[in-house]
């Protein structure tokens, strides 16, 4: 059974850091780009960032480049993205998901609140 689950949300404030975490197991996670797409209040899914199967190419959306950086250790099953400099329209639903463009598991998010 695939399985992703995210850590690491939580309340932050303007300008701050926050890593997130996801879990992955069930398959051959060394094998496959993982994504971040994230879901802000009252609005659609949007892609923040992918990384490749060996970590060496990564991609990020406008709204996020240069402040947050997607990472993976393959060893460990585990994706990461490091957000530096939050803003507050960071504020979301934060989702791991399994592909690149077209997805095919999720994980059940992780909430994170950026505010003063």
């Amino acid at each position: 059974e695939v399985q992703l689950v995210e850590s690491g949300g939580g309340l932050v404030q303007p300008g701050g850091s926050l890593r997130l975490s996801c879990a992955a197991s069930g398959f051959t996670f060394s094998s496959y780009a993982m994504s971040w797409v994230r879901q802000a209040p009252g609005k659609g899914l949007e892609w923040v960032s992918a990384i490749n199967s060996g970590g060496g190419s990564t991609s990020y959306a406008d709204s996020v480049k240069g402040r947050f950086t997607i990472s993976r250790d393959n060893a460990k099953n585990t994706l990461y993205p490091q957000m530096n400099s939050l803003k507050p329209e960071d504020t979301a639903v934060y989702y791991c998901a399994k592909g690149f463009g077209e997805y095919d598991y999720w994980g059940q998010g992780t909430q994170v609140t950026v505010s003063s």
